[in-house]
């Protein structure tokens, strides 16, 4: 009890000098280091990693981040609490082994826009179709794992163009670039030249009603009629994933 009559609790672990009664300061190369000059985070730096890590990238998945992902779930809330700040909701798909972003939009709050959106172009759309009816084909047969072929991705792609003129080049090229993008963000790997193993990738970001959807209007008529619907439909093949920050439009 102090003389003013006020009870003081010391915490005995603190440190407390005997013959002083004050509490013994903490060494500098104890206290917690900053990682820059002015540093005011509080996450520790691998968490810090698996945060950036989230919004530079499509998707982060256990099957080539398993450092990161083990962060990640040991870590949910306080990385899901971070990004809300910014608008911004995780979504982890514990059995596909996947995570990843959407931009929070509402009608009732002024919501700035941090992410944007790339939708697939026609032909990446095409590509996309084919790669998630090979993946749910091999599901339903019982197989664990889906490969395809360069040969066989533009084979079932081209049926769509119109090769009057027999030009092949420049659609063939089309076929490639789209195949280019969709290996990029992980949908596809490419397992040795031309050979491609399908992710579970593709079953997020094509569902099983979207791609009932687009299978549907593509056999209605594979000609101007089918391609102007594909065209139309690969804005939204991927609405539902964001990717990366938003560089250009700021919205606030």
């Amino acid at each position: 009890m102090s003389e003013a009559g006020i009870d003081i609790t010391i915490d005995e672990e603190a440190g407390v000098d005997d013959e002083t009664g004050f509490i013994d300061p903490v060494a500098m190369e104890d206290d917690e280091a900053e990682l820059f000059a002015g540093d005011r985070g509080t996450l520790d730096p691998e968490v810090r990693r698996v945060l950036v890590r989230l919004l530079q990238r499509r998707f982060l998945t256990a099957e080539k981040n398993r450092a990161h992902w083990r962060v990640l779930l040991e870590n949910q809330s306080m990385i899901e609490s971070r990004l809300h700040d910014l608008f911004v909701r995780l979504v982890v798909d514990h059995d596909r082994g996947i995570a990843y972003k959407q931009q929070v939009r509402s009608g009732e709050i002024d919501v700035p826009i941090l992410l944007r959106d790339e939708p697939y172009n026609r032909v990446e759309t095409l590509v996309l179709v084919h790669l998630r009816s090979v993946y749910q084909h091999e599901a339903i047969s019982g197989e664990t794992t889906a490969r395809v072929d360069l040969e066989e991705i533009e084979e079932g792609v081209l049926t769509y163009f119109d090769l009057s003129d027999n030009n092949l080049s420049r659609p063939q090229k089309e076929v490639r670039d789209a195949v280019g993008r969709l290996a990029s963000e992980g949908l596809i790997d490419e397992e040795s030249t031309g050979r491609y193993r399908i992710t579970p990738l593709v079953e997020v970001v094509l569902d099983n009603s979207r791609l009932t959807e687009l299978t549907r209007w593509l056999a209605e008529g594979r000609s101007r009629a089918g391609e102007a619907v594909a065209q139309g439909l690969a804005t939204t093949a991927a609405e539902n994933i964001e990717t990366d920050m938003d560089e250009e439009d700021d919205r606030s």
